[in-house]
């Protein structure tokens, strides 16, 4: 059964290929979207080309439902979204993405049925097809090659619907198992190539020596290091010093 997490439908009107529709079940799966809906697929339903493009999300195809004309697939849905990278002349906001993916999240938040219309490979929908949305989503793509394949639609909407509905976390560090060091662990490394440094002679000349070590300061603290990167400069300096003593 589909899951029970609240999300719009996925609509694909007059599919063509059943790669197509596999790819596009796979994105939507990817962002953990599981309501698809097919309308008048040219090759029939089930497809096993779909199934064997689908990569493990072939249970978003077995739940699919299958309509004849998108006016079925649409009969529950309060608000439908129409997707589209071309100027079609009709009065209706036009949304980007990102926007369009806010909107839904506020309206099934509030317990309406969104639904979102992917076009045919060939040309996308048609204008009758869009009539019969609410809104458009204007996919920004390059004006001069502005064909968007089915899958890559569908993976684009699903993950702008992910951003505004999941935990996205937009930047962070693999620490494995170490820990960051901290102030005091730094500072002795510091102390501990200052000193080396000190008695190589490389702070020269004297009048630039304040200079010097602040630049080196400052380098450390652009170098965010964990407890493992201390230990392992302390012992690359230590080592230094002993090849140089048996010389």
């Amino acid at each position: 059964m589909p899951s029970d997490k609240s999300q719009p439908s996925f609509v694909l009107v007059r599919p063509q290929m059943g790669e197509n529709i596999g790819a596009a079940a796979r994105a939507m799966w990817n962002f953990g979207l599981d309501r698809m809906r097919i309308v008048a697929p040219r090759d029939g339903w089930p497809n096993p080309k779909a199934v064997a493009m689908s990569s493990g999300a072939g249970r978003l195809l077995d739940e699919a439902l299958l309509f004849h004309d998108l006016a079925g697939s649409l009969a529950d849905s309060t608000f439908v979204f129409a997707t589209t990278a071309r100027q079609r002349g009709l009065t209706k906001p036009v949304y980007s993405p990102e926007r369009a993916m806010q909107i839904a999240a506020e309206k099934v938040a509030a317990g309406e049925k969104v639904a979102v219309l992917f076009g045919p490979e060939r040309a996308g929908l048609e204008n009758e097809d869009i009539a019969k949305a609410n809104a458009i989503i204007s996919v920004p793509v390059n004006p001069e090659y502005a064909s968007l394949n089915l899958g890559q639609c569908v993976l684009l909407t699903a993950y702008e619907w992910m951003r505004q509905t999941g935990d996205v976390v937009h930047e962070s560090t693999d620490l494995g198992k170490g820990d960051w060091a901290t102030g005091i662990e730094v500072e002795k490394l510091v102390e501990h190539y200052e000193d080396r440094l000190e008695e190589a002679g490389f702070f020269y000349p004297p009048e630039k020596a304040e200079g010097m070590k602040t630049n080196l300061r400052n380098l450390w603290s652009r170098m965010r290091m964990t407890r493992a990167d201390v230990q392992m400069l302390h012992g690359i300096m230590r080592q230094m010093v002993r090849w140089k003593d048996k010389g």
